[in-house]
């Protein structure tokens, strides 16, 4: 089916991710952190994986819990929603130019997380959000997705460019990885048979 529904509730947040891997880049996004629906909404759009997402978290502490949390359930969407991998290309990658900022995504499927994060926000804020939350986004993402993602930052003197060519960056590279290869649309993509 390559599509998964996700529900998470701690303390700190409760969180519902719906997603599907053959859609049109449809987005229904509301976590309550305005700067990071926009930063989503330019995921699915540029993916063309289809997303909803809500997210009610304790904002009114900060918005960590929210982006870490919502990084989580997307991972765990991705990682259900791909089942056994068989016949994706599993590897993407994307060298994003937004004005003054571009930046480079490389990333695998592997079932093996890990973040190489190259990234340098020159701010602490874009308007009230904290610029950290971005890499602890992808942190979660990559962890519970399983990915191997690596990011790196050319240019960029803008955090808001920054911070987007990052997103738009990692959706284009997993638009690329969860498609199916039509040359091994049967195949695991790995000599071990498994990821």
């Amino acid at each position: 089916m390559r599509k998964a529904k996700i529900s998470r509730k701690t303390a700190e947040t409760e969180i519902s991710v719906e997603i599907d891997l053959d859609g049109t880049g449809a987005y229904d996004i509301a976590t309550g952190v305005g700067f990071f629906d926009h930063m989503l909404d330019q995921l699915s759009r540029h993916s063309l994986i289809d997303m909803k997402v809500r997210c009610a978290g304790d904002t009114h502490i900060d918005d960590h819990h929210s982006v870490e949390d919502v990084g989580i359930a997307l991972g765990q969407a991705l990682a259900q929603a791909l089942g056994d991998k068989r016949g994706i290309r599993r590897y993407g990658e994307c060298v994003l130019p937004m004005d003054d900022a571009q930046v480079a995504c490389a990333l695998d499927l592997s079932g093996r997380p890990y973040l190489v994060w190259n990234i340098d926000v020159p701010t602490a804020k874009i308007g009230a959000f904290d610029t950290e939350l971005v890499r602890e986004f992808f942190q979660a993402l990559a962890t519970h997705g399983g990915i191997t993602l690596h990011l790196d930052q050319r240019h960029g003197i803008n955090s808001h460019h920054i911070a987007e060519a990052a997103f738009k960056a990692v959706a284009r590279a997993l638009r690329l990885a969860v498609e199916v290869d039509p040359r091994k649309a049967d195949a695991i993509p790995s000599t071990k048979g498994a990821l």
